[in-house]
């Protein structure tokens, strides 16, 4: 094995065995070949089988399984080893095993490194090891992750509060500034002095300039004014930006005022894709409720509606209503209406109707419109044709199916040959069309 190999791989999920396809040969009672494959050198082989073993109390055999991973000198594999040492609560081992690699200057080793240490009573030494880095977004929010048990919280706000001031000082400079952000270091700024309890001087570093701060910085004041109750400044809040009004209508519906909650999402602000975004949002709330009738409407309503009107994701998000709540051959009308009125169905519209055939009985009819499209020839037909299959037990016709269509369709064709128990089959077109 190679820890650049196994990087790629990582990253890219081939060429190897997802993960997807690992559980499912554990689902299936495949798990010797499981073990035969991660001492070939399959990561995700690996990693599962060593979680599930020590998941069954069985130690010496997890780490028997992901040593020679360690041996690479992978980082991601020290990162899990040192995860299973600090769960058996040999926290010194897993420190002695991360630390090489933090030392070596890499930045996610650093931080790992860093919390690990804090964790395990030595808060100070992680803050000074992180503090020469305050400047590096990353690494920064590390900083304070361990500044409060470390009791340096006061240091490290001075430390953003400095680099927050050098920032507006420098803002004149042309090009992107490195390091830390002025936003950034002020989200952090905030949640140090909300730790300390300084509530108002966390709202009041997140408030300046709604229009300019970036999404999370919204999200975070909505955030913060919620968890400490503060409900009639984050109304208001909400009323200046859309991007507030869900967390105050979750707050709303964690207390029990759904009707207030409703309220919310029914009042117009914000973007028009803040608006639809709260429609969709509104729908989730109703259904939630059991108001499935209502749900659809305001699903309806909005899809029904200029300029954007049927966009897929909403018609999409309608049609899993429709299906879910008995109402499948609504779904299938509306979709007939859609083709009329535009003329025409494209492939994303024709596949809605798949689920919605199946759910009232007529899986036959799906398959068979499916074999009929014009688009039948296309990789992703087949790949809802065979699932269509599969799921009426019509796997081997399913894998034929896909097995035309290789090398593109070598995850899915893996996956029901591993269904059919051909799981050497399916490892074989896996290692032979992966690319």
């Amino acid at each position: 094995m190679d820890a650049a190999e196994l990087d790629g791989r990582f990253r890219s999920h081939s060429p190897c065995i997802p993960p997807h396809l690992v559980s499912r040969m554990f689902d299936l009672g495949h798990a010797e070949e499981v073990a035969f494959q991660a001492g070939r050198g399959e990561w995700f082989c690996a990693r599962e089988l060593a979680r599930r073993l020590d998941g069954q109390g069985r130690r010496a055999e997890a780490w028997e399984v992901i040593t020679p991973y360690v041996a690479t000198g992978w980082w991601m594999a020290a990162e899990a080893a040192a995860g299973l040492l600090e769960g058996w609560g040999r926290g010194d081992e897993a420190i002695a095993l991360v630390r090489p690699y933090a030392e070596s200057g890499d930045r996610p080793a650093l931080a790992v490194f860093a919390r690990l240490l804090a964790r395990h009573g030595r808060s100070g030494e992680a803050f000074a090891l992180l503090l020469p880095h305050a400047g590096d977004e990353f690494l920064a929010t590390a900083l304070v992750d361990v500044a409060g048990l470390a009791g340096q919280d006061e240091e490290a706000a001075a430390l953003l509060a400095a680099r927050i001031d050098s920032a507006h000082r420098s803002t004149g400079q042309a090009g992107p500034r490195p390091g830390l952000a002025p936003a950034n270091a002020v989200s952090l700024l905030a949640t140090v002095r909300e730790r300390q309890g300084r509530i108002d001087e966390a709202i009041a570093l997140l408030r300046p300039g709604p229009a300019d701060a970036p999404d999370h910085g919204h999200q975070q004041l909505a955030d913060l004014l919620a968890r400490h109750g503060r409900t009639e400044e984050l109304r208001r809040y909400a009323g200046e930006l859309g991007s507030a009004a869900q967390r105050l209508a979750e707050l709303l519906e964690e207390r029990g005022d759904v009707e207030g909650a409703i309220a919310v999402y029914r009042s117009p602000r914000g973007s028009q894709a803040l608006r639809r975004y709260g429609a969709v949002q509104l729908a989730a709330l109703l259904e939630r409720h059991d108001r499935r009738a209502e749900a659809i409407g305001v699903l309806r309503s909005l899809a029904d509606s200029p300029p954007a009107g049927a966009e897929d994701w909403l018609v999409r998000e309608l049609c899993a209503l429709y299906a879910a709540h008995g109402r499948a051959e609504d779904g299938l009308a509306y979709l007939d209406a859609l083709k009329s009125l535009t003329g025409g169905e494209e492939w994303t519209f024709f596949e809605m109707r798949l689920p919605l055939l199946t759910t009232c009985g007529r899986r036959e009819e799906a398959i068979a419109l499916v074999r009929a499209h014009p688009e039948a020839g296309t990789w992703y037909a087949a790949t809802s044709l065979a699932q269509l299959l599969a799921d009426a037990g019509r796997t081997e016709e399913a894998a034929a199916v896909l097995r035309a269509h290789l090398p593109g369709s070598a995850v899915d064709l893996a996956g029901h040959l591993i269904t059919l128990g051909r799981v050497k089959e399916a490892l074989s077109v896996l290692q032979e069309h992966q690319s």
